[in-house]
């Protein structure tokens, strides 16, 4: 498979992600993967200078563009609809133990869970604090 072709692939993926987190950061990367692509297509097999190009545009992107994407985030009415979590209702999908990991379900999504009490699977929890992947959950009316 020519390496311009893997390129672009993970871009394509990067990106995706990006749709996903929208954090920015995959995005720059993304465009990094997609300029070695085409360093690639000019200098076919420099693959040295497809990753340091790559790398290099990733750095300045995210750097310069740091600015920009802060404002953006503390725009007023900006909410990141994960953040919305806090305070939702779920229902455990998987029993969590004191202090493990287990399984909820809130607005339609499954997440990985953790509490400072023994939750029964089918319980009622409530959306106390949200990590990058974690959910920090309480009973219900506890």
């Amino acid at each position: 498979m020519d390496l311009w072709l893997i390129w672009l692939i993970v871009a394509g993926l990067l990106v995706i992600a990006e749709m996903l987190t929208l954090t920015f950061y995959l995005l720059w990367l993304g465009l990094g993967a997609l300029v070695a692509m085409i360093v690639d297509l000019i200098f076919p097999g420099a693959w040295v200078a497809e990753v340091v190009t790559g790398c290099v545009v990733a750095l300045l992107l995210t750097v310069f563009t740091k600015p920009l994407t802060r404002r953006i985030v503390k725009a007023r009415g900006f909410k990141d609809a994960v953040d919305e979590l806090v305070g939702k209702e779920g229902t455990v999908i998987e029993e969590i133990e004191a202090g493990r990991r287990g399984i909820v379900k809130v607005g339609g999504e499954l997440w990985s869970a953790e509490s400072d009490e023994s939750l029964q699977k089918g319980e009622t929890v409530v959306v106390l604090a949200r990590g990058s992947a974690l959910l920090q959950v309480t009973k219900r009316g506890g």
